[in-house]
């Protein structure tokens, strides 16, 4: 078989691998690993490849982000800023209908300006607001739907790990790319609120509530979320301005938040060494998965299988607009088998050569770059809250096992389709993620 023909097998190939369930970071090194020996020069090629891609992956300062903004969001855990930024949500919306669900939604917006992670929001939300959801009368599958899809926020309102990735791969200021993701993220928060005003319409008794909070106790809660504002302007403001760059901002960001644990009590020695280990584990699995991805786009590149492809898309002459539906489909389907990171590292390699060819007007390449992974990251996110497979609907169902899974299905499409409204609209109107540039 040519170069180019083991390239294309090899889609199929590592699709069988993730099915049979062999962790998405093995997969893909294996595949390349396989595919490299397979190429001219053989073994010895695949072994110095493997020497020089573990050495780059390992040494990248770029990456070196990574573990700074998870360690950022397990002291934001630890200092109660979850529990802060919930409290004030709901003293101001908490009275009106399905107002403590959509305080819910308003914390994990908050949450993940601190935090990077969408299933990390999830899952840290979950823990505050289920026993408030339950309190007043919430429905089990409305509560469980509305945590999970508030958990999205988590990833795209910046920080991001995925965006630095996306980054990365594409060479792209990660500064521009947090400030595209601001405008969109704020459109998802939106929405997902108006999402839980039309539900509780059309379905009265799924939400209680609960009396209005006096204005003294509202102020005296919006006054508990300053250390939030604090570190999020630190750490956005002083990358957009320029005062450090992305890597320093993420330790910045996460000497912020441990001060902040430990004058509220919440980090300790116990609780610091937890979270280095938690930090620790989370990143050595993000890396292995890049590790692998980078195995895999090496041998990709040597079959020049994403040149071909990004040539063949451009010969036949689909208008951009087609082919950029056609890619947004296909994430929305894979995004419910598998993680973001790793979506994104799969295919952001071949997807992006073909949509940077194509003729977008008046966007320049670094416009249509920033555009193109904001709405991707978007669609690959709705993956994890669409059934049957969405990743975060299985995280808020482990939390609250005696809501039937069936019932959270239901109520989370609401949801989806507020995400596929929002797509549609940034597809549409560019000029709304581009806005801040």
């Amino acid at each position: 078989m040519t170069p180019l023909e083991i390239g294309l097998w090899s889609f199929p190939v590592l699709m069988a691998l993730i099915f049979m369930r062999v962790p998405i970071g093995l997969a893909m090194f294996l595949a390349g690993f396989v595919g490299l020996s397979l190429l001219p020069g053989g073994l010895n090629v695949a072994l110095a490849k493997l020497k020089t891609e573990s050495y780059t992956t390992f040494s990248s300062y770029s990456l070196s982000i990574v573990p700074m903004f998870l360690l950022m969001g397990y002291f934001a855990t630890l200092g109660g800023m979850s529990q802060a930024l919930f409290k004030a949500a709901e003293s101001w919306l908490g009275h009106r209908k399905g107002g403590v669900a959509m305080a819910a939604i308003g914390a994990c917006a908050g949450f993940g300006s601190i935090c990077g992670s969408s299933l990390a929001t999830a899952a840290t939300m979950s823990r505050v607001a289920l026993p408030e959801l339950r309190r007043y009368g919430y429905a089990g599958g409305f509560s469980t739907a509305t945590l999970a899809a508030g958990g999205t926020l988590g990833i795209l309102i910046p920080p991001s790990v995925v965006l630095v990735i996306y980054a990365i791969l594409t060479e792209q200021n990660i500064a521009k790319l947090f400030l595209a993701a601001f405008i969109p993220g704020l459109l998802a928060a939106l929405g997902y609120v108006i999402t839980i005003s039309i539900y509780v319409r059309l379905n009265p008794g799924s939400a209680g509530v609960r009396e209005p909070v006096p204005y003294a106790e509202r102020f005296r809660a919006l006054v508990d979320v300053w250390p939030v504002l604090l570190v999020f302007a630190s750490v956005v403001g002083g990358i957009y301005l320029g005062v450090f760059t992305p890597t320093e901002g993420a330790a910045v960001g996460a000497l912020g938040t441990g001060i902040i644990a430990l004058v509220n009590g919440g980090l300790t020695i116990k609780t610091l060494l937890e979270s280095f280990t938690a930090t620790a584990r989370s990143t050595a699995m993000i890396f292995f998965i890049v590790l692998g991805a980078g195995t895999y786009n090496s041998f990709l590149a040597r079959t020049n299988v994403p040149q071909e492809l990004s040539n063949w898309v451009v010969a036949q002459g689909f208008a951009p607009i087609v082919v950029l539906i056609i890619i947004l489909v296909f994430y929305l389907v894979m995004g419910c088998l598998m993680d973001s990171l790793s979506m994104i590292l799969l295919t952001i390699p071949i997807f992006y050569p073909a949509i940077s060819a194509m003729d977008w007007g008046s966007m320049t390449i670094e416009e249509v770059s920033i555009w193109f992974g904001i709405i991707v990251l978007i669609v690959v996110e709705v993956g994890l809250i669409t059934p049957p497979v969405g990743m975060n609907l299985f995280i808020i169902n482990a939390m609250e096992k005696t809501t039937p899974m069936s019932e959270t299905y239901k109520a989370v499409m609401y949801f989806v389709a507020s995400d596929i409204v929002r797509v549609i609209i940034l597809v549409a109107f560019p000029s709304i993620t581009l806005f801040l540039l």
